[in-house]
């Protein structure tokens, strides 16, 4: 497969699991409001600034905002193309890395890809958006969950798909530890939490409805929301689809699968980074990660995952030529696919 190939597959893959995420994230704040019998301005901006924050934008935020209220922080993250986060320009670019491997994917998913985009687009959308939002987000939570049901449904298992899961579960796992990391203020900076008041419950609730994970935390834990069971939940349970340690599992047998090495070994520093995260999740526990503080340890855990994404990319795309015949050769091959 060649390279440009692969990493728009893996491009792609991450784009649309990325704006499923932040609209999981925004539509579940709005609905936390809801639940607030009264709340001030200090206090709205405290809820939503964060989640500017959990994206890595607020420096572009502020330079467009003023305040941070719902208004400006939704549209800051669905619509506005100057966002390289936002709904829209995620869209947008999964729709632009699908284009260049046509041949690659098959025509439900195109359609599909296309769709959304189109509807993001149309004045339709902002309509949607404004009078109820919670439709708008399911619409795009739902196009997300479709687009991955035909790439896991009609497309060959074989290394193109392959990069499609790696796009897809970085982005996962950094996404959930995001979400975990916008309620961190309500923990001390180490140890275990003593206790939770009922604000806190509600909002360890949303996180949960944000990674669509409360019915599943209710079939395990019951009704009771314990902030701490919710990050361990979140974090290290091996068996929820969304969980940091479920994505990291999938994300290592994805890259395994490319190169063919079997579990235990390695032939480039990518396999070794994502085994080493899967057997540091596996050995540890949620007390140990209070003791290092939450937001801490979720720090390290999105940089591991940049590290590991970086790593892919040395290892398949950016590849460093010995010989110009060599450099030549793939240069042919890619003139000759186009």
């Amino acid at each position: 497969m060649l390279s440009r190939v692969a990493n728009s597959l893996y491009w792609m893959s991450r784009q649309i699991e990325r704006a499923e995420n932040v609209a999981r994230i925004v539509d579940v704040n709005f609905q936390l409001l809801l639940d607030f019998r009264s709340i001030n301005d200090r206090r709205l901006a405290e809820h939503w600034m964060p989640i500017v924050q959990s994206t890595g934008d607020e420096e572009l935020f502020r330079t467009l905002y003023k305040d941070a209220t719902g208004q400006n922080v939704t549209e800051f993250l669905t619509f506005r193309t100057e966002n390289p986060n936002s709904i829209i320009t995620s869209i947008a670019q999964a729709r632009e890395n699908a284009r260049m491997v046509r041949d690659q994917i098959t025509r439900e998913m195109w359609e599909e890809i296309n769709r959304i985009y189109l509807f993001l687009k149309s004045p339709k959308a902002t309509e949607v958006w404004k009078v109820t939002p919670d439709e708008f987000f399911h619409e795009i939570k739902s196009s997300s969950l479709l687009l991955q049901g035909l790439c896991d449904a009609t497309i060959p298992h074989t290394e193109g798909w392959n990069f499609m899961q790696v796009g897809k579960f970085i982005e996962r796992a950094d996404k959930t530890t995001r979400i975990i990391d916008v309620r961190y203020q309500s923990f001390p900076d180490h140890g275990v939490p003593a206790g939770s008041s009922q604000m806190d419950t509600l909002e360890w609730a949303a996180v949960l409805r944000s990674c669509s994970a409360w019915d599943a935390y209710r079939q395990q834990f019951g009704a009771d929301v314990d902030p701490k069971k919710v990050v361990a939940f979140l974090t290290l349970d091996e068996d929820f689809p969304r969980s940091v340690i479920f994505s990291v599992i999938q994300l290592n047998h994805a890259l395994r699968r490319i190169s063919g090495v079997p579990e235990g070994r390695f032939i480039n520093n990518a396999e070794k980074l994502a085994g080493r995260l899967v057997a540091e999740l596996q050995f540890s526990t949620i007390e140990e990660i209070f003791d290092v503080g939450l937001h801490g340890y979720l720090d390290q855990l999105q940089l591991k995952l940049n590290n590991i994404g970086a790593a892919m990319f040395d290892a398949y795309i950016f590849q460093q030529f010995n010989n110009p015949e060599a450099e030549m050769m793939v240069q042919q091959e890619e003139q000759q696919q186009q």
